[in-house]
């Protein structure tokens, strides 16, 4: 018998069986699956930490210390770090969008009072992400722009279903001007610090807002 292969005979040839390929095959499946998870880390990490410190304020070795990993896997998961900057625009606006849709189902007045709270403001690295790196995209490769106007389009559709009856041109400049507002607000707000100006530019848009009130 070969001693790589193992022949099971009851009274006829049923199964050959190939040990060494079946554990090649499965250590291949479970690096596949470590390699997503790895990934998957890296993507998480980078969506939050570029939110906080922004594209050009961390560099790789931090972004893959904090996944766990080090720099010279990058490469194996991504071409650039416009690339990464790119994937993780997307997860946090991903993120935002499921975010909202649950909220606003709820209700639409809590969601606009949430999204312009203290907490709100203060929690950048796990905040809205189209106010957090709108800067960034601003100053971005083309690639990050086509994601960010890909999430904003989304944003706004999510928007658009809450607004108040109406044609669907009428709802989508309801909820383009609802969005800006809002970002718009939270932004300044935080660029101003606590102060009492940043209370009163969220204060001055909630009311302005239908929803708001």
């Amino acid at each position: 018998m070969s001693t790589d292969m193992i022949d099971i005979n009851v009274g006829q040839h049923i199964k050959c069986v190939n040990p060494a390929h079946d554990i090649q095959e499965n250590a291949m499946k479970v690096s596949r699956a470590q390699a997503e998870e790895n990934r998957e880390r890296i993507l998480d990490n980078a969506a939050q930490l570029f939110r906080e410190r922004g594209f050009d304020g961390i560099g790789l070795n931090d972004l893959m210390q904090a996944a766990g990993l080090t720099r010279g896997g990058f490469y194996g998961h991504f071409e650039s770090k416009d690339d990464l900057a790119a994937q993780a625009t997307r997860r946090a606006l991903q993120a935002n969008r499921e975010q909202w849709k649950k909220q606003t189902d709820r209700s639409l007045a809590a969601w606009v009072k949430a999204y312009l709270s203290d907490a709100h403001r203060d929690r950048i690295g796990a905040g809205c992400g189209l106010v957090a790196l709108a800067g960034d995209a601003a100053r971005g490769a083309p690639a990050v722009q086509e994601v960010f106007a890909e999430g904003v389009e989304n944003l706004v559709a999510t928007l658009q279903d809450q607004m108040p009856a109406g044609g669907a041109a009428e709802r989508r400049e309801q909820a383009l001007a609802m969005l800006s507002t809002m970002a718009g607000a939270l932004l300044l707000s935080r660029a101003v610090g606590d102060t009492g100006l940043s209370r009163e530019l969220r204060d001055a848009a909630r009311k302005s807002l239908p929803a708001g009130g």
